[in-house]
Order: C-alpha cells, then sequence, then structure tokens
C-alpha cells in the first residue's frame, strides 16, 4: 500500500512537469525565448487574436477621439491599444496577467512607434484600477463580462464606453449598440 502511495505521488509530480517541460521545448524550437515569469494566476480564457477589421470597429463604435484614455481588459498582444493610439491619437493602457502577452503587446506600441501614449500593466482585470478609462475595450467571455460588470459599473464615470467584441454582458445590462463586421458581433455600451 505504501509503494501504490508513493508511486502516485511520484506520478502526479512528473505529470505536473511534464507542461512546463513541454512549453520549454516549444519556445526553444521556434527560437523564441521562454518567458522566465508565470502568470499572476491562470488566465480565465485562452489569448485569441483579434482581427484588425474588428479592431477598427470597435474604436469606431466607441467613437475613440486624442482626448480619451482606451483600456484594453486582457490586452493580449496590445493590437487594441496600439492601434487606438497610432491611428486615433489616444492615450491607452492594456492589462494583461500573462507576461509573455505583456512583452508582446509592450513590443508591439514600441514597433507601431506609441510607446509614449502606450502604457502596458501586467495585472488582473478584476482587481486593476480603471477609473481614469474613458473607453473600455474586452474580447473575453459572455461569464467574464457579466463577472466583471459590477466593476464597471462602479469605478467607471458616467459617459464611458464600454466595447466588446463577440460577448454581451447578458441580460441584465443590454448593449446600448450592437454591430456585424465579417461575421464577428460588436457591443457597446455607454456607462450612465
Amino acid at each position: 500500500m505504501r509503494f501504490r502511495v508513493i508511486a502516485l505521488i511520484l506520478m502526479a509530480a512528473v505529470a505536473s512537469v511534464l507542461p512546463i517541460a513541454a512549453q520549454h521545448d516549444a519556445y526553444s524550437e521556434s527560437g523564441q525565448q521562454a518567458p522566465t515569469e508565470a502568470p499572476l494566476r491562470r488566465p480565465d480564457i485562452h489569448w485569441v487574436p483579434t482581427p484588425p477589421a474588428v479592431v477598427d470597429a470597435m474604436l469606431k463604435l466607441a467613437d475613440v477621439k486624442p482626448t480619451d484614455v482606451v483600456y484594453d481588459l486582457g490586452c493580449g498582444d496590445g493590437v487594441i491599444v496600439a492601434t487606438a493610439a497610432q491611428k486615433y491619437g489616444a492615450k491607452a493602457v492594456g492589462i494583461d496577467i500573462d507576461p509573455q502577452r505583456v512583452k508582446e503587446a509592450t513590443e508591439r506600441a514600441q514597433k507601431m512607434g506609441v510607446s509614449d501614449k502606450v502604457e502596458i500593466r501586467r495585472g488582473d482585470l478584476f482587481e486593476a484600477d480603471i477609473k481614469d478609462a474613458t473607453v473600455v475595450t474586452l474580447y473575453l467571455l459572455r461569464s467574464l463580462n457579466i463577472k466583471l460588470m459590477p466593476k464597471l459599473q462602479k469605478e467607471l464615470k458616467p459617459g464611458t464606453r464600454i466595447v466588446s467584441q463577440s460577448f454581451d454582458m447578458g441580460p441584465d445590462w443590454p448593449a446600448d449598440k450592437q454591430i456585424e463586421v465579417n461575421g464577428y458581433n460588436v457591443y457597446m455600451w455607454t456607462v450612465k
């Protein structure tokens, strides 16, 4: 019996290390350097890039201006904040829990020449200080939007626009506007 318990503990330890080793091998094969930091906690969803046409539609629907401060919660590769800065002249803040995404977003802002207008923060979107935002962009699941909804309603100033790709906030907070772009729904709310 004791042997079985020890064997199970050893198998669990090996199984927990295998994904890390496989990830390291994947970075080695691709020529990329593996991130040195782990996420603050496990991300709520897997990152999926937002298509350029949808990025433009989201920022147009929110009517982004140079006076705006755009926050992208779960910014991924930073395409939304970098585009908001480059195309619309807005200041922008991207927040992501994954250090690899933070690195990619920072590099994108540098490559697009907007590092002076874009700040990328490593953090948990549920704990982040978002009170300075005048526009918030999201590409999260509906369940995460609903979980985030009380924070948005409590911390954002009236008039702040929220734009979400693909997912709404449920029946308790219907969108003020909805459009479709290349098969993707884009929703917008204005904080009252």
